[in-house]
């Protein structure tokens, strides 16, 4: 008796499942391998800037270093409405068009968009040098600063072309050139030319002289790039078009997100340098330096996730978007933790290597660190909501706390002093990614929580325990700052090794698979080489 032909509904189940793990390994493998240079060029700039800030804020001291900071919130500021929120809408717009073949739209975007940029960088450009000397003798009373307004205007428009220029690259997805160009040739220029400009007498002068000279060498590297990058889009030359209204609506969103990012990222050393001094500037600005290092892997998870989020988005693949969002999420969390803890619990030592002006702003670090735990625990929410065109459902939530940052900084800074602006920089930020992430389950129907995160507790405490066992030791290394890498070896490697023998499931096998294989490649090329 022959058997029985298997059930059609069966093998298209089956099928089906075959396919979305395929699709599922080809999206994980990709943005594993674009983040992973992108983590790297990262760590690379973080290594070199953290020796290269030692030094800087050795030569310029806390006063120096407060003056620099005050100017590029005046750079900030206007570099928000020279944007025109076109380096956002390049991720989503150039990687949509790109997916969905629209050449035509994608050359009209990105010409209309550089024409945009030049000119409204001009304007605000000569704004700058107009407004500037009322703003720093009236607002923050350093005449001073006075000096260097146009050296800031350079790095405001250069700054501003680099950026758009390195977004056009991440919606290409090609992180990894862009990471090349700003991380492992940019940075490195900008610190030898400021080594030599510092040493040759010129101070901070020279320091804004070597980022003006860096930023136009990386926007040049960056065109061409993009030129090679699009001459494989290959198509026929097409007559101009209209810039699509979308386009026009999302720039607008994001412009308005971009000017709430700029008050919830820069009010407290505003109002630190309205109500103190630039030399309490520079300890808070060195500690936050520190604190933004923490969400490294969500950084670099997100220079390619994002533009992954417009293409699937727009495919209407919404249940491998929640799958790919619920496995990120998790490695995002347990790749950050040990670096939390380490910088917690070092975190005096730590400030105390750029010098002992500076070592009292320990509780800064800490409680900048705790904030940006829960940044990390809820993943890429707000590039959620952005790619996926909630864009105004972002700017409610950020307009509520931009205005909750402010009040709260006022109340807490002529009080607590840097220690108050923390304080409501932290509460602010947990705020904001917790109703973020309400939004996103609301109006995406996705979460990033699911069972296997119970594995991470034992992992956790067993990392925990093992740092308190080496700390004294830890701190008797010197220099100290061998001894804080150690540490970060000793906290990932018990992390890790715990978390990996407790079981994964089948989703973040995939991602140790393709890590590992990415791993065993670069060390067989070097192996050959």
């Amino acid at each position: 008796m022959t058997s029985p032909n298997p059930r059609p509904e069966t093998s298209i189940a089956e099928t089906r499942q075959t396919s979305d793990t395929l699709d599922f390994r080809s999206h994980m493998g990709k943005i594993s391998r674009q983040s992973a240079v992108f983590f790297a060029g990262t760590l690379f700039s973080v290594a070199t800037a953290y020796l290269f800030k030692i030094y800087l804020a050795r030569a310029l001291g806390a006063e120096g270093l407060g003056l620099y900071t005050l100017g590029m919130t005046l750079v900030g500021f206007l570099g928000l409405f020279n944007a025109l929120g076109l380096p956002q809408a390049a991720v989503r717009f150039v990687a949509a068009y790109t997916a969905t073949g629209q050449r035509a739209q994608l050359r009209t975007f990105l010409g209309r968009s550089v024409a945009l940029l030049v000119m409204s960088n001009l304007t605000l450009g000569t704004l700058l040098l107009l407004i500037g000397p009322w703003a720093v003798n009236r607002f923050y009373r350093e005449p001073g600063l006075s000096r260097y307004l146009v050296l800031f205007a350079a790095i405001m428009s250069l700054g501003c072309m680099t950026s758009f220029f390195g977004q056009v690259l991440a919606g290409f997805k090609d992180v990894a050139r862009r990471t090349i160009i700003t991380n492992f040739i940019g940075n490195p220029l900008m610190m030898v030319f400021s080594l030599v400009m510092i040493a040759a007498g010129f101070g901070l002068r020279g320091y804004l002289i070597a980022q003006v000279a860096s930023a136009a060498i990386v926007a040049v590297l960056l065109i061409v790039g993009i030129w090679k990058v699009a001459a494989k889009q290959s198509s026929p030359a097409p007559s101009p078009t209209a810039v699509n209204g979308t386009v026009l609506s999302f720039s607008i969103a994001a412009l308005g997100v971009a000017i709430l990012d700029f008050v919830l990222a820069q009010a407290d050393k505003i109002l630190i340098g309205f109500w103190l001094n630039a030399h309490q500037v520079g300890i808070y600005a060195v500690a936050t330096s520190i604190v933004t290092f923490v969400p490294i892997a969500l950084q670099s998870v997100n220079q390619i996730f994002s533009p992954t989020i417009s293409d699937l988005h727009s495919r209407s693949q919404l249940e491998m978007l929640g799958r790919l969002f619920q496995t990120l999420t998790k490695w995002i969390l347990a790749l950050t933790l040990p670096l939390a803890a380490v910088v917690i619990l070092f975190a005096a030592p730590l400030m105390g290597i750029f010098g002992a002006e500076f070592q009292s702003g320990w509780t800064i670090l800490v409680i900048g660190v705790l904030g940006q735990l829960v940044n990390c625990g809820v993943g890429s929410v707000g590039y959620l909501l952005l790619m996926s065109g909630h864009q105004f459902r972002l700017v409610r939530v950020q307009t509520a706390m931009a205005l909750f940052m402010l009040g709260t900084s006022a109340a807490f800074i002529p009080w607590f002093g840097i220690t108050g602006a923390a304080l409501a920089a932290a509460i602010t930020n947990v705020l904001s990614n917790l109703l973020y992430l309400k939004e996103v389950k609301r109006t995406l129907g996705i979460s990033p929580y699911n069972r296997s995160y119970l594995h991470m507790l034992a992992p956790m405490l067993v990392m925990v325990s093992t740092m308190l066992l080496l700390k004294s030791s830890i701190m008797s290394i010197r220099p100290f700052f061998v001894g804080f890498l150690l540490a970060l070896v000793a906290a990932y490697t018990a992390f890790l090794s715990v978390m990996i023998l407790l079981g994964l499931n089948s989703d973040d096998r995939l991602v140790v698979a393709s890590v590992w294989a990415k791993l065993r490649g670069t060390l067989a090329f070097a192996e050959a080489a």
